[in-house]
């Protein structure tokens, strides 16, 4: 058996106060080094040895020697970040420290080790063996073995974890201070290391807690009883088989048991359902009769088709939190989904409507916060790591990781401080604290549809709008291209609103974003790159594209949309590198997955997600693009829309803008033919037609003088395009227009 990595306490100390009579900072790579140990064998058991050096400081009345240990990449400024100061904050406050300002703290305290090293003795003067024993006392959490074999002993045998944390509080007297510390993840430290005792006690055959919810003595439990010496044996075998950690800040899994049971089967399926109808809520009946049913009539009939006995589902409401929050959000609302019930499948006769469920209720109901799912019936997938901790949290009993959850990009963004850098573009990060209820509300009962696009002005038919809608949920990528003045982006806009459910801003500004393609624009720009921060350092930053993918990644239930202006006018392989790939709709899961070219230590290979939906829009007239790169032509479908100067235009004309018949029958005539001769010219073609946008009028213009109006438009919109396009021939130009404008005036 490999040994575990052994640091000397007095080394580690020496080196710290060396560093601080240097008026320096040390790394954690340092203290590795100087005790002779690989850093890859010594990282876990560093940040242990230096809780016992606080410890031991804390005792003599000594400033925190820790404070000035820090990350390597800080060494010079001496910026205690991330998970290294969350466990200085968390030991702080473990011997009782109180701290209302965590920066500030970690300012004082380094500046007190500074002064202190003048002073300091030059060893610990630690007694012979009492080195070796601090050593050997092995992580917090083992003091908790046998409390919780005594706790269940004295409730017969079984108990909640709630009970059993309650009777070790009154029974074993646990201070104020050990009880109000968090883990960096926000938990309560002291139910963590109990949560660990468990852990190691299920592994040595002590406690069976395959029962939800019961932690529960087994034969040999009962009859074990434990000293630190024995607890500190059966940690060490917990730990030579592989299993467990020796870190109280790290939040604890379930026993592999229970996961690998979970997972056993590949073919099952892990559901999120609601139970809210407009009758009320139903889970109480649900639970009593042993079904789930869909409350709508039209509505995910199909998805209940596919549920299947073995499967697991969870009834679970959503809705957002602001205050007595679990962790920081900086005073923003997070969404949050309570889970209430939790069952297996067990009969779907395939109605689309009812499944038979054997329900376990759960009590209380547990909260889980920031990735949530809000439509009434959604799929987990197993496959997507985010899912995964969804559904062992449900399913698992496992706690969630709030600090894991605050480091996910997109939510990063969206509730940890500013970033200083220089961005392309803030990209789907709302500030308002509405839009879970607006995104929730869209979802459920959207607002915009198709009905809506041909509302708002578009003159396609039903039938080609709806086919354009279904093709983007089909394909996910679409280009709209056409003639100038065909309408693109104004579809592409309403397209995506009908696809998110709403043109409510609260919503749109979350979940939609537009950017336009140019020559200049790169990979960097578009997918990541190295950007000046206000420090005038390097940093990898996210683009705007890279960020969407985290936004539709985080939100699963929720479609989202890029929209790509003038698509053509960018080098489609410089800007997408090896995005191209994975845009592609049969690309589009987990295991599909590519490292990206600027990848950041330890991060995952990548994939882009079905919910992101992506609309590009390109001029086909324009002479100064090259063609369509194949392989981007093949992964979008293409819409080619065409000037529309029909019944519904002229509706519109007459309807909205007041233009007398007259006159529209005169502009739609003088138009045609233009786009007539426009067509049948070698050096033009049918993609250079002017489009029916240019003689639209906006919804509610007064125009009092419709061929006026048109001349207007004709002198300072038309006639200079038709002179770009007949630059090398005048006199068709200044013929066309003439054309255009007779008996105008």
């Amino acid at each position: 058996m490999t040994e575990e990595p052994r640091l000397d306490l007095e080394t580690t100390y020496q080196a710290i106060r060396k560093a601080a009579l240097e008026h320096r900072f040390i790394s954690y790579g340092d203290l590795a080094e100087a005790n002779n140990v690989p850093w890859i064998k010594a990282r876990r058991a560093i940040p242990q040895q230096l809780g016992q050096l606080v410890t031991l400081a804390h005792e003599r009345g000594w400033p925190m020697p820790s404070a000035i240990v820090v990350n390597k990449e800080n060494v010079e400024s001496g910026t205690l970040e991330g998970s290294a100061r969350d466990g200085f904050i968390a030991a702080a406050r473990d011997i009782g420290l109180t701290i209302a300002d965590p920066a500030q703290f970690v300012k004082e305290q380094q500046q007190k080790v500074f002064a202190w090293a003048k002073t300091a003795p030059e060893t610990l003067g630690l007694v012979p063996g009492e080195q070796d024993a601090t050593a050997k006392t092995g992580p917090r959490f083992i003091q908790y073995f046998g409390s919780v074999l005594n706790a269940l002993r004295d409730v017969g045998g079984e108990a909640k974890p709630k009970d059993v944390i309650d009777w070790i509080i009154s029974h074993e007297k646990v201070p104020e201070t050990i009880l109000k510390a968090t883990t960096k993840g926000g938990h309560s430290r002291f139910e963590n290391q109990v949560g660990w005792a468990r852990f190691y006690l299920v592994k040595a055959g002590l406690i069976d807690d395959r029962k939800r919810g019961i932690w529960a003595l087994t034969l040999e439990g009962r009859d074990t009883r434990l000293t630190h010496e024995s607890a500190l044996e059966i940690f060490k075998d917990v730990r030579a088989q592989g299993w467990g950690d020796d870190d109280d800040n790290t939040p604890v899994p379930p026993t592999s048991d229970i996961a690998a049971e979970l997972f056993a089967d590949t073919a099952r399926q892990f559901w999120f359902v609601g139970a809210a109808w407009d009758e009320g809520d139903q889970a109480d009946r649900f639970l009593t009769e042993g079904v789930w049913q869909n409350g709508y009539d039209e509505k995910f009939t199909d998805l209940v088709r596919t549920m299947r006995p073995g499967d697991r589902i969870a009834i679970k409401s959503s809705f957002v939190r602001k205050h007595k929050l679990p962790f920081n959000a900086g005073g923003k609302s997070v969404s949050c989904m309570r889970i209430k019930a939790i069952g297996t499948i067990i009969e779907n006769p395939g109605d689309g409507k009812t499944v038979r469920v054997d329900w376990t209720t759960v009590d209380p109901p547990r909260d889980w916060f920031f990735y949530t799912y809000r439509t009434t019936i959604i799929q987990a997938d197993s496959n997507d790591d985010l899912a995964r901790r969804l559904i062992l949290f449900t399913f698992a009993d496992a706690p969630q990781d709030y600090q894991f959850w605050l480091q996910v990009p997109y939510f990063a963004r969206k509730y940890g401080a500013s970033s200083q850098t220089a961005t392309l573009e803030k990209v789907f990060v709302d500030n308002d604290d509405d839009e879970a209820e607006a995104a929730a509300a869209a979802a459920e009962a959207p607002t915009y549809s198709a009905d809506n696009i041909a509302a708002d002005g578009c003159f396609l038919s039903r039938a080609a709008i709806d086919g354009a809608l279904d093709r983007l949920k089909d394909k996910l990528n679409i280009i709209l291209q056409g003639p100038p003045g065909t309408g693109k982006t104004w579809l592409a806009r309403r397209l995506a609103y009908a696809l998110i459910g709403s043109k409510d801003r609260k919503v749109t500004q979350a979940r939609m974003r537009v950017v336009q393609f140019h020559p200049s624009l790169s990979y960097e720009d578009f997918v990541r790159g190295w950007r000046p921060t206000a420090g005038g350092k390097l940093e990898l930053v996210d683009g705007i594209f890279l960020k969407a993918v985290q936004a539709a990644s985080a939100e699963p239930d929720l479609p989202f949309v890029l929209i790509i202006e003038e698509i053509n006018r960018g080098n489609p392989a410089q800007v997408f590198g090896e995005m191209l790939t994975l845009l592609e709709d049969t690309k589009r899961q987990q295991d599909e997955a590519l490292e990206l070219a600027y990848s950041r230590e330890g991060e995952k290979p990548i994939h882009i997600p079905r919910n992101l939906h992506v609309i590009g829009t390109m001029n086909i007239a324009d002479r100064s693009l090259a063609l369509v790169d194949l392989a981007l032509r093949r992964r979008f479908a293409f819409i080619t829309l065409e000037p529309q100067l029909g019944p519904l235009w002229r509706a519109w004309c007459a309807g909205k803008a007041g233009l007398d018949a007259q006159v529209i029958d005169l502009i739609e005539q003088r138009i045609t033919a233009l786009n007539t001769e426009i067509a049948g010219d070698r050096s033009l073609g049918p993609q250079f037609r002017i489009g029916h946008s240019f003689v639209t009028p906006r919804e509610g213009a007064i125009i009092a003088n419709g061929k006026a109006w048109f001349s207007q438009v004709v002198e300072t919109e038309i006639a200079p395009l038709l002179e770009e396009y007949w630059y090398d021939a005048v006199g068709k130009a200044t013929e066309a227009k003439r054309h255009l404008l007779a008996g105008l005036t």
